[in-house]
């Protein structure tokens, strides 16, 4: 069994949505899911992208992606690297593709000089957290995250005051 990590390339799209949909339905959230093939496609390997993907292969076939992207403390004046999604498919759970992925992330995030290397993991996913906590990862417990979305975001942008 050979695991090794790679950049993704456009050819890769498919395989992405595909991850993306069922890490979703994994969230219970398959119902957000607008991504298509075009526009994962579009969005991770058009012009002007700021997003980036990795593939995790096991013997050749892909088992597992990471989607991150470069992001910016103010404090540190430097970058960081963002990880958006972390999938591997329920079959290859427990044989270190997880890890592979982070590990490829953090090296990547050294090699730009990044000040840092976070993401976001829901509450309920403990099996998640133990592997984070299991590679040094803390979590950020007085950060809270906030979002504006579809017509909330709408509503804001085209508010007068």
């Amino acid at each position: 069994m050979t695991i090794s990590v790679r950049e993704a390339m456009p050819s890769d799209a498919t395989t992405i949505l595909r991850f993306i949909r069922e890490l979703a339905d994994y969230e219970k959230a398959i119902h957000e899911v607008e991504a298509t093939e075009e526009t994962v496609g579009a969005s991770i390997f058009g012009d002007g992208s700021v997003t980036q993907a990795l593939i995790c292969e096991r013997d050749g076939r892909a088992i597992g992606m990471a989607v991150y992207f470069f992001s910016y403390s103010t404090w540190q004046a430097k970058n960081g690297l963002y990880l958006e999604d972390l999938y591997v498919t329920p079959e290859a759970r427990g044989l270190g593709a997880g890890k592979a992925l982070l590990r490829r992330l953090a090296q990547i995030a050294l090699e730009k000089g990044c000040g840092r290397f976070e993401w976001s993991v829901l509450d309920w996913n403990e099996p998640s957290i133990r592997v984070y906590e299991a590679i040094g990862a803390e979590p950020q417990k007085e950060w809270v995250r906030y979002r504006l979305a579809g017509e909330k975001l709408e509503a804001f942008a085209r508010a007068d005051s």
